[in-house]
């Protein structure tokens, strides 16, 4: 790989700020499904119809907090993510031989002191997950100021904005920003009290997530190849198909139209079946990391129960739950179908966020490999 860390860096913020403008609508909503207060604030009381006013308004609120910590947090994930698995893949004993396409991550040459004989998923598990503590630290205030703000009604940012003398003609979108940070002036340090529950969901996901989702890629590349040299010998009849295809397997695709194919497309269809099933499993962690997040503001979100502490501010009745009381709450009182909702919405966006974030990751550092190639003359 002719790339360098401050190209994957470039790469993987840009495919994170496009996605994350495509699909932060459906993030939203299933932010407010997943809400402890869902059923009270965005359905009808007397007919259980879902007041679709309130669920679909401000869809993009907040979208800037995390607009604004993706450029890093996404370069930071990648930057590990490569370096991690390329040090790992060096100093292994059991993969001595690998494809081109396998390689081709990062142009460091870092080894460990020592030597290991851990499988290719599991190289790839370490990777994603060591990636993913970084990512997070980065990632944590944002999905918190976010997920507050997803919450905010019209109606609460009327009577902020009347309060604090705003100008009417301030966006929603900055009004629910700056009403949430209200909440956080005089205790900041809550904006990080998600970071285990970020943590506890994303390192699951990504570890499955990423050995699958390279599992799947390399098989599709590696069928591929075959096909096509098999395909290729048919006509030319100098190599039987089985030698073709072996040999074709193992040298990189001929023509930058074979290569954006495998390195986005494939990469996309990959990530898309590898997305789905690791969001579908880590629903109940989601949903979970969802509640804590919403009960780290002062007032816990829409319409949370709140009690009067001695000098008269509110607090949250559960803002000083952890992850796993608020997983057992959950269950007591919804059951456990309370785990699992805004599963099918989540499922839905995920596979979609996936295959474009890596499909545009993987097309941005080739399309900077190449450039970078031109400007030096090299072949």
């Amino acid at each position: 790989m002719y790339n360098t860390h401050s190209d994957i860096w470039v790469a993987g913020a840009f495919a994170a700020v496009v996605v994350d403008f495509i699909v932060y609508p459906f993030d939203t909503v299933k932010t407010r499904i997943q809400s402890p207060n869902y059923e009270q604030v965005f359905k009808d009381v007397r007919t259980g119809a879902i007041r679709r006013d309130v669920l679909f308004r401000g869809l993009y609120q907040g979208v800037w907090s995390v607009v604004l910590s993706t450029i890093p947090s996404s370069g930071a994930f990648f930057t590990t993510y490569e370096a991690v698995k390329s040090t790992l893949h060096n100093s292994s004993t059991s993969t001595k031989k690998t494809t081109q396409f396998q390689t081709q991550y990062s142009n460091t040459t870092l080894k460990l002191p020592f030597t290991h004989s851990l499988p290719t998923p599991i190289i790839h598990a370490i990777a994603s997950s060591t990636a993913e503590m970084v990512s997070c630290l980065i990632l944590t205030p944002a999905e918190v100021l976010k997920q507050n703000a997803q919450m905010v009604q019209s109606s609460q940012i009327s009577t902020h904005s009347h309060k604090h003398n705003q100008a009417p003609k301030t966006s929603t979108n900055v009004k629910a920003m700056r009403q949430v940070l209200s909440r956080f002036k005089s205790r900041p340090w809550r904006l990080w009290s998600g970071y285990t529950a970020l943590v506890g969901r994303n390192l699951p996901f990504t570890g499955l997530q990423f050995p699958l989702f390279e599992y799947l890629r390399a098989n599709a590349i590696d069928w591929r190849r075959k096909r096509r040299a098999t395909a290729r010998t048919t006509t030319t009849r100098r190599l039987d198909g089985d030698q073709a295809a072996a040999s074709a397997s193992s040298r990189p695709p001929e023509g930058m139209r074979e290569q954006l194919i495998e390195r986005a497309g494939l990469t996309g269809i990959s990530a898309s079946l590898a997305g789905l099933v690791a969001s579908t499993v880590t629903t109940p962690i989601d949903v979970v990391k969802t509640r804590v997040m919403l009960s780290a503001s002062e007032d816990g979100g829409v319409g949370s129960k709140e009690k009067k502490g001695p000098v008269g501010k509110s607090i949250s009745a559960g803002g000083k739950k952890g992850t796993i009381a608020v997983g057992r709450e959950i269950v007591q009182k919804e059951g456990v179908r309370g785990l699992f909702k805004g599963g099918a919405i989540r499922a839905g966006w995920t596979a979609v966020s996936m295959s474009l974030y890596l499909s545009l990751y993987e097309g941005g550092r080739f399309y900077l490999e190449n450039r970078r190639k031109a400007l030096e003359g090299v072949d």
